[in-house]
């Protein structure tokens, strides 16, 4: 055989053997959702309650389509077929641009499957969302002062479900929207989808700034159309994912950045940070990401490490701030877990959820994201630094797990974290900047499809 042809032949073993090694993670992902599935089918008919008709998602089984089927389905298939293609030859700039129109589009796209009222305004307006409780503050700094009085269910005053499990600052948000003479669902969602749907620019941004434009270049479409999309409109949690996910890519370009524009972005970026906490106690583990990001971040210029307390500047302002106006952040966790066992923790069995909460992370996330991390944590593990534009995307992929686990362990997410751990998940999917082109292919067209026919073959709640 002819030399050239057989680097060729022993090109495409390597090839072949790397695509059946992705295959083979996939293949564990959707055995884990399986799993949870068939187990939780059992459990709820041997009489465990578990708040859940369809686990180990939050959802109902009812096949549907929509008006907004048709453009879902174009929008994932110009995805699947130019994603990978445009991400590579377009002006970074103008990707950045074009790749957030078409993440707001896939995102609504999927949200108006379930019809406007359904799908979008009526989702935040339910007695356990934000809105009721929100339209009702006439003080707010008395309602900031007197939270935590109002956090255990079964007294007088007690808050609604969503209200209760966060911070105050989740509130106020849609308080803010509605003061701002944009009231109802409608607005709420809108404000929601255009935030949660930056969350992956955000994302490529940080890997980007990292020194791997390629690998953030290769993740990006899987950033784009990205599963968890379908809980990104319209729950909050969206929102806190894309200002958590801005948080952390704004500290680094402002750590990277000189002079005053940097200081000036890593002291907003702090903020953000900040604000995150403040919105949803569990994201203080996004700190675990953002911490990656700064040293991997880092240029090797001295005044990187100078710019590193601007970040925290930022964040204790906040902090200082919240807590100056009458709420203990601390004291908020504590009655949290309460609330949280008085409610649904108290029936959901912890035994099966401790796994199949990583299941519904897998349908959010996506089961490429398994492929991805397959590679990611051996790369980390083994300190492989060679190729800095796949040790970043693994560095920060292996951060936001770290950061899954350590809130799975605690049980205070029993189901629902297919919404609950979007802002973990959307850094997940960095992974799949280490895919090699082949499995790329053919795994972002398992993402959109498990998007699509779970959006189509189940009523999500949220």
């Amino acid at each position: 055989m002819p030399r050239d042809s057989t680097a060729q032949f022993a090109g495409s073993m390597v090839g072949d053997g790397e695509f059946r090694r992705d295959r083979r993670a996939v293949g564990v992902a959707f055995a884990l959702i399986g799993a949870a599935a068939v187990v939780g089918v059992i459990l709820l008919a041997f009489g465990t309650r578990m708040i859940l008709s369809a686990p180990p998602l939050s959802a109902d089984v009812h096949p549907h389509v929509g008006a907004a089927s048709p453009v879902a389905l174009v929008l994932g298939w110009a995805g699947f077929r130019y994603g990978p293609d445009v991400a590579r030859r377009l002006p970074w700039r103008r990707l950045l641009l074009l790749g957030y129109a078409a993440s707001v589009a896939w995102t609504s796209a999927l949200a108006l499957i379930d019809g406007w009222q359904r799908g979008w305004a009526g989702r935040l307006a339910t007695p356990d969302e934000y809105l009721p409780t929100a339209s009702a503050i006439t003080d707010p700094g008395a309602f900031v002062r007197t939270f935590t009085d109002h956090i255990l269910d079964f007294r007088p005053g007690s808050f609604a479900t969503h209200v209760s499990s966060h911070p105050p600052l989740a509130t106020l948000v849609f308080w803010a929207l509605d003061h701002l003479g944009l009231p109802g669902g409608g607005w709420a969602g809108l404000l929601v989808v255009l935030v949660g749907s930056s969350a992956g620019i955000a994302v490529a941004v940080t890997i980007s700034v990292c020194g791997s434009a390629d690998a953030a270049r290769t993740a990006f479409p899987f950033l784009i159309f990205f599963p968890g999309a379908i809980w990104i409109g319209v729950s909050a949690d969206g929102l806190f994912a894309g200002i958590a996910a801005w948080s952390i890519a704004l500290a680094v370009v402002g750590v990277r950045r000189g002079r005053f524009g940097g200081s000036l972005l890593a002291i907003i970026g702090g903020i953000l940070f900040g604000l995150t906490g403040y919105l949803s106690y569990g994201l203080i583990l996004t700190g675990l990401v953002l911490g990656a990001a700064l040293a991997l971040g880092l240029s090797g210029r001295v005044s990187d490490l100078f710019r590193w307390p601007l970040v925290a500047v930022g964040a204790a302002a906040v902090a200082g701030g919240m807590t100056t106006a009458g709420f203990n952040w601390f004291q908020g966790v504590s009655l949290l877990t309460g609330r949280y066992y008085q409610g649904v923790a108290a029936q959901r069995p912890y035994a099966y959820f401790v796994w199949a909460n990583l299941a519904a992370l897998a349908v959010s996330a996506g089961p490429a994201v398994a492929a991805g991390l397959a590679r990611a944590v051996p790369s980390v593990l083994r300190r492989r630094r060679g190729g800095s534009d796949t040790f970043v995307p693994a560095v920060l992929a292996c951060a936001a797990l770290l950061a899954v686990l350590i809130a799975d362990v605690t049980g205070l997410s029993k189901a629902e974290t297919e919404r609950i751990w979007l802002p973990f998940a959307i850094w997940l999917v960095a992974a799949t900047a280490l895919l090699p082109p082949k499995s790329a292919k053919y795994l972002l067209g398992v993402q959109v499809a498990v998007a699509l026919l779970v959006n189509h073959f189940l009523l999500t709640h949220w």
